[in-house]
């Protein structure tokens, strides 16, 4: 049984509503299954079984450029490379519905959500439970890697939704600016550091685990836990968030987004970009 629908957000989506949905020429379904563990890992699932008529975007190769010496562990991916691939599978520039979908409580899938909206593509949502979830409900799976279309998208970068390094050290101890870290909490207080080469956190953030925006099957929280969560920060008049590498801190970005805040920004560097200098 699905909890905590919220199809009449349209940032997330329920199996159900996309069931329904599947042939419908307006949406496009995209895989983003990946493992920060095994980076193979995501594509072997996608090409075993996924959702009917998804596309396949990897973390590392497609939502993500390069790494260099500075910029964090996931700099953001050429929006004009990005935006081809997304023409290639039949996205229409502010007019197709992009369902995304991860089976990793939003993780990957809310990487793809936000870079759309940074490109200017605001018909996009992360699908309630991910693959599992729908795989459980019987709905339909396959291994037929559909075909490459033709479509116009031509990005409009939204450059109010990102900030840089030094943004963050200009701007986080303004007091009408709360700076974010959403990391585990462990991780956050600087007891565990398992990818980076320093712990702990920007000075003066505060600590909000991206994990908390779904339940352990997948599932996001109801819309009034989301207002609820950030009812603190929601008089600040901007909120930059990060995490590791810019990636989960997108999962936070959703969540404020679905409670009706609109003044997320995404560090993309995140801690990894931090530590660099």
């Amino acid at each position: 049984m699905e909890k905590s629908l919220m199809t009449d957000t349209q940032l997330v989506v329920s199996s159900s509503w996309l069931l329904q949905n599947l042939h419908n020429i307006d949406v496009v379904i995209v895989d983003c299954r990946f493992s920060l563990a095994d980076p193979q890992l995501g594509k072997q699932q996608y090409q075993t079984s996924h959702i009917e008529g998804a596309y396949y975007l990897d973390l590392n190769l497609d939502l993500s450029s390069p790494v260099g010496e500075h910029g964090g562990r996931h700099p953001l991916p050429n929006p004009d490379e990005l935006a081809q691939k997304l023409a290639s599978m039949g996205i229409e520039f502010q007019k197709t519905l992009v369902v995304a979908y991860d089976d990793s409580r939003f993780a990957f899938a809310s990487r793809l959500w936000w870079l759309l909206r940074y490109l200017g593509h605001e018909q996009v949502a992360v699908l309630n439970g991910g693959f599992s979830q729908w795989e459980q409900a019987g709905y339909p799976i396959t291994d037929v890697i559909p075909q490459l279309k033709t479509a116009n998208f031509v990005p409009q970068i939204q450059t109010q939704l990102l900030v840089d390094i030094e943004d963050v050290k200009n701007r986080k101890d303004l007091p009408t600016v709360v700076l974010v870290d959403s990391r585990e909490s462990d991780r956050y207080r600087g007891e565990r550091e398992p990818i980076d080469k320093i712990a702990g956190h920007i000075a003066g953030a505060v600590n909000y685990p991206w994990m908390e925006v779904t339940d352990s099957s997948g599932y996001s929280i109801p819309l009034t836990k989301h207002q609820q969560r950030w009812q603190n920060l929601a008089t600040a008049e901007e909120i930059l968030v990060y995490c590791g590498s810019g990636v989960t801190a997108c999962v936070n970005l959703l969540s404020l987004e679905v409670a009706g805040i609109h003044t997320g920004k995404l560090y993309a560097g995140s801690w990894s970009d931090w530590i660099s200098y």
